[in-house]
């Protein structure tokens, strides 16, 4: 079985060309390939085989139909050289064989069953009403603390008093984190965090937006410590320094919104359906009754010493 399965690997990944077998708006009749045998597959045929593969070989059929098709008849002339050799009926085929039936069909019953699974609107809201955390957006604005590099020139657009001050010595990391730990402390005593987003901040960027950076949520592409901070915000309140390339950051949670409903109630309905397919299986699995005769046989009991020495 090993072998058959590494060639089929090596046969797919042959040097094919990709094709554009079937052109865009065929009639669902069109015959789209001819095989050895004589049957033919149509596009509609075609189509409606691909959604039931698994997922690498439906990965195959979308990418390159006419190398799916010919590894297809490939695989209908080994059915019929097994059928001719009535393999099915000799071992050990005849034991794999009913084998990869029985997973299958077990498979099909527990796909039916837990596709059929319904969710209603009630039960989204209801579930996005006492989940609502995972949804959870921050808008934050920063001061960049940064260290290393160059220092950064002044702001073209800074006023003059600002821009009159002197250029900004380049910091070491350790002295960089002190410099923040040192902000934060002043910011959580009543100093304006604004006004020490102007004076202090390396990150032209965000300083022109007075600080603000961006709205993030819990699947942003953002690194995880960094979310993490902002994540345990709440508003109104300042958090830090997170270290990132360059700089530490202070974090200043400027409001706090959710995903609504709209956008996020398919994932809801995905989740709700994973978790009722998750207990269906395991109810079923808990049902099913398997005994073990061989656990009630009582152990032989050994035998009595005839107390005679050799």
């Amino acid at each position: 079985m090993k072998a058959l399965s590494l060639f089929f690997l090596l046969f797919v990944c042959a040097g094919w060309s990709q094709s554009a077998l079937i052109p865009a708006g065929a009639a669902p009749d069109t015959v789209v390939a001819t095989f050895e045998d004589g049957t033919r597959m149509t596009v509609g045929e075609f189509q409606a085989l691909v959604p039931s593969l698994p997922q690498d070989w439906q990965s195959l059929a979308e990418r390159d139909p006419e190398r799916f098709l010919h590894v297809y008849g490939v695989m209908l002339k080994g059915t019929a050289v097994a059928k001719d050799k009535k393999l099915a009926e000799r071992e050990p085929y005849k034991q794999e064989l009913a084998f990869v039936i029985l997973k299958a069909m077990s498979d099909f019953a527990i796909r039916d069953a837990t596709s059929s699974i319904a969710i209603t609107p009630e039960e989204i809201q209801k579930f996005y009403d006492a989940n609502k955390e995972p949804f959870r957006r921050v808008t934050v604005s920063v001061i960049e603390v940064g260290f290393g590099g160059s220092a950064a020139p002044p702001d073209a657009g800074a006023s003059t008093v600002l821009a009159s001050r002197p250029v900004k010595k380049i910091l070491t990391e350790e002295e960089a984190k002190t410099k923040a730990e040192k902000l934060l402390a002043d910011i959580r005593g009543g100093a304006d965090f604004a006004k020490l987003v102007l004076l202090e901040s390396d990150d032209p960027g965000t300083k022109a937006k007075g600080g603000l950076l961006g709205t993030f949520g819990m699947a942003d592409n953002v690194p995880q410590d960094f979310r993490q901070a902002v994540l345990g915000l709440q508003a109104g309140e300042v958090g830090g320094p997170v270290r990132q390339s360059g700089g530490y950051f202070l974090l200043h949670a400027d409001s706090i919104t959710y995903s609504p409903l709209a956008d996020v109630k398919d994932s809801i309905f995905s989740q709700l359906q994973a978790e009722r397919a998750r207990q269906w299986v395991e109810r079923f699995d808990k049902s099913t009754n398997v005994e073990f005769p061989i656990k009630k046989t009582p152990a032989p009991t050994p035998a009595a010493s005839s107390g005679v020495k050799k």
